[in-house]
């Protein structure tokens, strides 16, 4: 298959700028086998759960990754956090009008200078390192933003520091949000626990990688970034037992989906087992789900690799239709927008 038959046209002002006023009051897209596609209103996807079914979430926490400095020359840059390598060293993208020098040093506060160490990682990437003491997390609270995505046009603002996490974020180490979990409050997910659904969590750090485009005709070419995972014994046994009783395991995002199915590719012999490490596992159409029955999501950019994995996971002509059924009917798109509910082909 080609990337191009990944390709949808969307107007641009359905690509949501700013949260809905109150999380949760979003819509949800029901695209379930053998019904017809259903419009209603997110609080509705309680009504789709059962009593044994296995709620998922991702319990990363988004860090105040970007930052904005000036080189001791004087230029303006931005440097955005990819993850985290040591004590006081961390992976980073650097914008700026010509790249900073090896060893060359970067302010970006009157008390803090970061020095560039290393140039270099596959192109893109910058080791870089924090010339101050304490924790690495607490310095980019104090001088980060939030790193919104690139399709929302304006700066970060005071809101975004609550709206861009998930109420259950608790595992600092992402650079995006899991975006499909932005819809729950704390009301909502008791309801949900109330008609007897288990919730687990899972972590996987989300990295800048996310928003890269791909950049190969055939998807057969294209090589996926890797992310840090965690999925623990007490996840792998809920799952098991949830799957003994004939209920559903329903993912929350996709990135609930790679950590669960990247689990359940290691195994021997059994469904799945503890994972701790990195993935760079690309679904795509014609891919094996092992664990995920249910998946609730947000709408996806055209040409990418999570539009790729829900189309594996639907249909690919499934989700086409469901995707012209969504801007026809107006729905809000991408991190800030509304939301599917996808149930395995």
């Amino acid at each position: 298959m080609n990337v191009s038959d990944f390709s949808f046209d969307l107007p641009d002002d359905l690509i949501a700028q700013y949260p809905p006023e109150k999380r949760g009051d979003s819509r949800l897209l029901k695209v379930m086998q053998g019904r017809e596609f259903e419009d209603s209103d997110f609080a509705s996807i309680v009504d789709e759960f059962r009593e044994g079914d296995l709620l998922v979430l991702n319990d990363t926490k988004v860090v105040p990754a970007r930052v904005f400095g000036k080189k001791d020359t004087g230029g303006k840059l931005e440097i955005l956090l990819e993850r985290v390598t040591g004590e006081h060293t961390f992976l980073a993208q650097i914008k700026a009008s010509r790249a900073p020098k090896v060893g060359q040093a970067i302010f970006v506060d009157e008390d803090t200078s970061v020095t560039l160490i290393v140039n270099g990682r596959q192109g893109m990437f910058f080791d870089v390192a924090v010339n101050q003491t304490g924790s690495l997390f607490d310095w980019f609270e104090k001088v980060g933003h939030m790193p919104l995505p690139p399709y929302i046009d304006r700066n970060d603002e005071l809101g975004d520091s609550d709206r861009y996490q998930t109420v259950f974020a608790k595992e600092q180490g992402a650079v995006a949000a899991p975006t499909a979990g932005l819809h729950y409050d704390d009301d909502l997910l008791a309801k949900i626990k109330a008609k007897g659904v288990r919730v687990e969590t899972i972590t996987l750090h989300v990295g800048a990688g996310t928003y890269q485009p791909v950049r190969v005709d055939s998807i057969d070419d294209h090589q996926m970034h890797s992310e840090y995972v965690e999925v623990s014994q007490g996840v792998c046994d809920a799952i098991v037992a949830t799957k003994e009783k004939g209920a559903s395991v329903i993912a929350v995002g996709t990135t609930v989906v790679r950590s669960l199915e990247s689990a359940a590719q290691v195994t021997e012999g059994r469904l799945i087992q503890p994972f701790y490490g990195e993935t760079d596992i690309f679904i795509y159409p014609g891919f094996k789900f092992n664990v995920v029955d249910v998946l609730q999501t947000n709408f996806h950019l055209s040409e990418s690799t999570l539009l790729m994995l829900v189309s594996a996971f639907s249909g690919a002509d499934k989700i086409r239709q469901a995707y012209q059924h969504a801007i026809e009917q107006e729905y809000r798109f991408f991190s800030y927008g509304d939301a599917m509910l996808l149930q395995r082909a």
